[in-house]
């Protein structure tokens, strides 16, 4: 089996496009970074020194008096440029330490101080008028979405009309084209419920419910809304699941993520579909369920398995079906992490593939990023 390839791994680290250039390199707050700043200042003041140097020789001030009123004007200038540089660097540092874990730029201005020095009053009172600007888009792109998404909610509620119409006019034919559009409908009805998963799943919302559930149940009930599928594909699912085992997750989430992968596993020439659940880090605060959903079918290629939970990502076995949309496993995925459970897949091209999702036990963990499961 190669590596398996966990949900939460797969996405990039949070990092700001800008992170690379304030955290590598030289200090660009640092003393030679200043004084290169301040290059023509430098130089009015060394013309300045020694011009004072060349007047006062002539009017016959010794070169011991000369050099020491030179040296007390260096002195002075050189006490005034340090203490400039001090107070613009300790604001410039905390800036950018800031900038690097911030997460919204809305909140810039309240957490750093208004600096004493002009160019920083001006800067701070520039960055003040971008985060109003940004939270300004934030709402109105918040607003869009939401109007969006309960949009397409819309939409998909009133598509589950005409839907169930034609299945009832369906009930009274019969023969081959009768059968083979009643498959499409069903197929229609998927993309249409997944659709609206997908809706939900995106919502700033929580459009769900994390309770103890019955895992052999939400098993059972996954294979059962795709039995006509899974009988055309002369699959055949073999639970061995305790009726005891419970987990913490919302139920028609967690079944729509087991229809998720069970469609994928037949789909892709699984003829047995095996599910299994085990204990992981018994008495430890990691303690878990881990369920390992397991196929014979055809596998995936080594090269597609770090990719397989990305969003709109087909693989080769995809792309033989046609009709694949890259949407399944990403919703797996993202509905995953939407509840705090862990997911991860291992696969082997002519063997099978492995699905294992891990539902932590504490319920105060449910949220946070569990620790993968064990290969």
């Amino acid at each position: 089996m190669s590596d398996a390839q966990d949900a939460r791994g797969a996405r990039l680290p949070w990092r700001r496009a800008d992170e690379d250039d304030l955290a590598s390199g030289p200090d660009r707050f640092g003393p030679g970074a200043y004084l290169v700043d301040r290059a023509a200042t430098l130089g009015i003041l060394a013309f300045c020194l020694l011009g004072t140097a060349c007047m006062l020789l002539p009017l016959g001030v010794s070169v011991q008096g000369t050099l020491l009123v030179v040296g007390f004007i260096a002195l002075c200038a050189g006490t005034a440029l340090t203490l400039d540089y001090r107070r613009r660097a300790r604001f410039y540092r905390e800036a950018a330490d800031l900038v690097r874990e911030l997460r919204s730029a809305g909140h810039f201005p309240a957490l750093i101080a208004e600096p004493p020095f002009l160019e920083g009053r001006i800067a701070y009172q520039v960055a003040g008028g971008i985060a109003q600007l940004a939270n300004a888009e934030t709402g109105d792109a918040q607003a869009s979405a939401q109007n969006y998404r309960e949009y397409v909610e819309l939409w998909i509620h009133e598509t589950k009309t005409p839907i169930a119409a034609a299945k009832l006019m369906l009930a009274s034919m019969h023969g081959a084209q009768a059968a083979k559009l009643s498959r499409e409908l069903e197929r229609i009805e998927s993309q249409v419920e997944q659709a609206l998963y997908y809706a939900r799943s995106t919502s700033l919302s929580n459009d769900y419910a994390i309770r103890e559930v019955c895992l052999a149940a939400a098993v059972r009930e996954a294979c059962k809304k795709n039995a006509r599928f899974l009988i055309e594909r002369s699959v055949a699912p073999d639970i061995d699941i305790p009726e005891a085992r419970r987990v913490l997750a919302d139920e028609p989430w967690l079944v729509f993520i087991l229809g998720q992968v069970v469609v994928n596993a037949a789909k892709y020439g699984a003829s047995t579909i095996a599910f299994t659940a085990r204990v992981e880090e018994e008495g430890t605060p990691h303690e878990r369920t881990v369920l390992e959903v397991r196929d014979d079918g055809r596998g995936i290629p080594a090269a597609d398995v770090p990719r397989v939970f990305e969003r709109g990502f087909t693989g080769a076995n995809g792309r033989d079906q046609g009709s694949a949309t890259g949407m399944g496993l990403y919703l797996v995925a993202l509905m995953c992490e939407r509840m705090g459970l862990g997911v991860g897949l291992a696969s082997e091209e002519g063997t099978g593939t492995r699905v294992l999702l891990s539902f932590p036990h504490d319920r105060r963990r449910a949220m946070t990023p569990p620790p993968p499961v064990r290969r």
